[in-house]
């Protein structure tokens, strides 16, 4: 069973003003790459970068961080293309996707997932063969 993982449960790898979320991302992260299961995309790393350097209570240094996107960048990832970009764009048509998270449950159906953790899409939620999951609730 592969997983995929949105941006928001692995900032909390780094966010220190939340400990509980910042253990069971860590915990989870650990499981699911011992397990080979983890995969990510380019816009997660990018995404990432950009959230722990600017939006975290105390962020991290631009060294930090980039170790932790080189460290993240090791897990398999899906490089967003122009052929991802057409089927976020055609999946938020209706309206009950963005265009960013349309794009991320592109990726993680690309990489094969049946499950997406992310706090901030729809827990339980099915799409195709992908359910998604909040990790912290």
């Amino acid at each position: 069973m592969r997983s995929f993982f949105d941006t928001n449960v692995l900032v909390y790898l780094f966010d220190a003003d939340s400990p509980e979320k910042q253990a069971r991302s860590r915990q989870l992260l650990a499981e699911e790459v011992m397990l080979g299961r983890a995969g990510l995309s380019t816009q997660v790393l990018q995404e990432f970068y950009v959230a722990v350097t600017r939006k975290l209570a105390v962020p991290l240094d631009p060294d930090t961080a980039s170790r932790a996107v080189h460290d993240l960048a090791e897990l398999p990832l899906v490089q967003v293309d122009r052929e991802l970009i057409f089927r976020a764009m055609s999946r938020c048509r209706d309206g009950t996707f963005s265009f960013w998270d349309a794009l991320i449950v592109e990726a993680a159906l690309v990489w094969g997932a049946e499950v997406l953790y992310s706090e901030d899409l729809q827990h339980g939620r099915q799409v195709e063969h992908l359910r998604i999951e909040n990790p912290f609730g």
